[in-house]
């Protein structure tokens, strides 16, 4: 394994030690299990908000247009 330090607030800290005493393991293995958990959750909050917004549509398909109408690159 390899050594990782991090800063916690106090309350946090607190928070952390109850629920890892609770739980009967390490707030080291608490750390670890949060971690592993975050880091393999696929779900990705920016796939998953495409098609929330509304727009011009498909932009490039008449790029010179929407350039001209903000006045891009004017100056």
């Amino acid at each position: 394994m390899k050594k990782t330090s991090l800063y916690l607030e106090p309350e946090l800290d607190r928070a952390l030690a109850r629920r890892a005493a609770e739980a009967g393991i390490t707030k080291a293995e608490a750390i670890r299990r949060a971690l592993a958990q975050f880091v393999s959750d696929s779900s990705c909050p920016r796939i998953a908000a495409i098609g929330v917004g509304a727009g011009p549509g498909d932009v490039a398909d008449d790029v010179d247009r929407h350039l001209a109408e903000t006045h891009f690159g004017a100056g």
